[in-house]
């Protein structure tokens, strides 16, 4: 099963939307320079808040504009973000290339199966403190939120080739609401930016601690 981030959660404005289709990472290189949790973050705050300058992520992130400059710059020079062109005066905001990333950690090259294997390790660490986070806050939302919120665990006996039909339909499910990061007009009334995290893994042994 394909890794499939999604980074960008929203735009301000449609201009300024980048790529819809996430960036397919192959390059070890690539995949080393993005497996940082300040970098991360900045791809994420560059998608739920649009173009940034350093100074304007960092006060978003709680980083310095100095960690920040530094951290942009190697983004941008593996292509993950952009300088915004035509902006008059100093500021050099930047922007998003793709919404997302998608990488794989099977490879029969050691060198991209190890990158793949640490990029793996920061998203998840990323991902699972906010899923710890967001449950937290689910008991400060509204009730009818509350209800269509939570988590779901099932226990599934498939062969391999039905696992891969199942990740092939989770994916159709949610390509209709990816048209919705960049263009607030296609999102209904009431709608709120929800994160949704699919994972499918060999269950270990029952433990009991």
């Amino acid at each position: 099963m394909d890794v499939d981030t999604n980074l960008s959660k929203r735009q301000s404005e449609p201009s300024s939307l980048p790529n819809l289709e996430p960036r397919k990472l192959t390059d070890p290189k690539a995949m080393r320079a993005v497996a940082h949790p300040v970098r991360i973050a900045l791809l994420e705050v560059l998608g739920t808040e649009g173009p940034l300058t350093a100074t304007e992520a960092g006060e978003h992130i709680g980083e310095s504009p100095t960690t920040c400059s530094f951290h942009l710059r190697q983004l941008a020079k593996y292509g993950f973000i952009e300088e915004v062109a035509g902006v008059p005066g100093r500021k050099r905001p930047w922007r998003l290339v793709h919404t997302g990333l998608s990488f794989s950690d099977v490879s029969d090259d050691p060198e991209t199966r190890l990158a793949a294997t640490a990029l793996n390790r920061v998203l998840h660490a990323f991902y699972l403190d906010r899923l710890k986070e967001g449950l937290a806050l689910r008991r400060d939302t509204p009730t009818e939120w509350q209800q269509a919120t939570g988590a779901s665990e099932y226990l599934l006996y498939v062969t391999v080739d039905e696992l891969h039909a199942l990740d092939e339909q989770m994916r159709n499910l949610v390509k209709p609401f990816v048209e919705r990061i960049g263009n607030p007009k296609k999102r209904p009334r009431g709608a709120a930016p929800i994160e949704v995290l699919f994972f499918a893994y060999p269950r270990p042994p029952h433990r009991t601690h």
